[in-house]
């Protein structure tokens, strides 16, 4: 081949393969369009105030919101401390046991995000802040709450490996993301439906062990903070869920939390 021949064959596939490199990297994802997000998630996400949909504001760093209902009810306080400061996500229903995690965000990220959905979101996570725990330490029997006769979901030894996976698989798959554990509120003392009074505390521990081993990640004492106001925030004795004050106390604080991580 000729030398002049053979430059501009080497000088096209070098664009070529870069072309490539670049389109696999996201260089070359599609604009996003909110009426598509926005349709996909109507249909994806519970209803209700926690579960509106976000639109991702370019000027602005992601934050996402994982866990179960206590993470539901302290969400719009979240986002209302953070407004104009970042765009406050949260996942699209309740997060439920350790077990579930994974595979729930990664149905949320097939779902949502390019190049999975044409004209889906196309940013990164700058903050994830994330909680399993209360779900794993409860007991069920046919899909109800029983303590009695109840077989509860996750041990503190399959927790604890649950969680390792989790902290992997956040590290791996969002390398650029601040994460934040938040350690899971207090059992009540009474009779609480399918849990046992001093499990929240159990399961922080395993928890505080398996992150110790993580760095990076950072801790949120959230059962530090609510602990000692339980009588005033719970919604009723025996209920492990908070009342309209503990839901605006609990999001103050988480805001505070990722406010000092953006």
């Amino acid at each position: 081949m000729e030398r002049r021949k053979f430059l501009k064959y080497v000088g096209a596939t070098s664009i070529y393969i870069g072309a490539v490199s670049c389109g696999s990297t996201g260089l070359f994802r599609k604009r996003y369009n909110e009426e598509i997000a926005r349709k996909v998630w109507s249909n994806l996400a519970n209803k209700g105030e926690a579960f509106k949909y976000v639109h991702p504001n370019k000027k602005l760093p992601n934050v996402f919101i994982y866990g179960d209902s206590i993470s539901i009810g302290y969400t719009p306080t979240v986002r209302k401390e953070l407004s104009g400061k970042a765009n406050v996500f949260r996942f699209h229903k309740n997060g439920q046991s350790s077990n579930k995690m994974i595979p729930f965000m990664e149905k949320m990220r097939t779902t949502m995000f390019q190049p999975h959905l044409e004209g889906g979101w196309d940013f990164d996570w700058d903050v994830i802040h994330f909680n399993v725990g209360l779900h794993d330490l409860k007991y069920i029997k046919h899909g109800k709450l029983d303590k009695v006769n109840g077989r509860q979901v996750n041990s503190t030894e399959k927790y604890k490996e649950n969680l390792h996976n989790i902290c992997k698989y956040l590290i791996k798959e969002y390398p650029k993301a601040k994460l934040i554990f938040a350690t899971t509120t207090a059992v009540p003392e009474g009779d609480v439906k399918g849990r046992f009074a001093g499990d929240s505390k159990t399961y922080n521990k395993e928890a505080l062990e398996v992150l110790a081993k993580y760095p990076s990640i950072q801790i949120n004492d959230l059962y530090g903070f609510t602990k000692p106001n339980a009588d005033e925030w719970h919604i009723k004795p025996g209920d492990v869920h908070y009342n309209a004050l503990g839901k605006q106390k609990q999001g103050k604080h988480v805001a505070k939390i990722i406010a000092e991580n953006l």
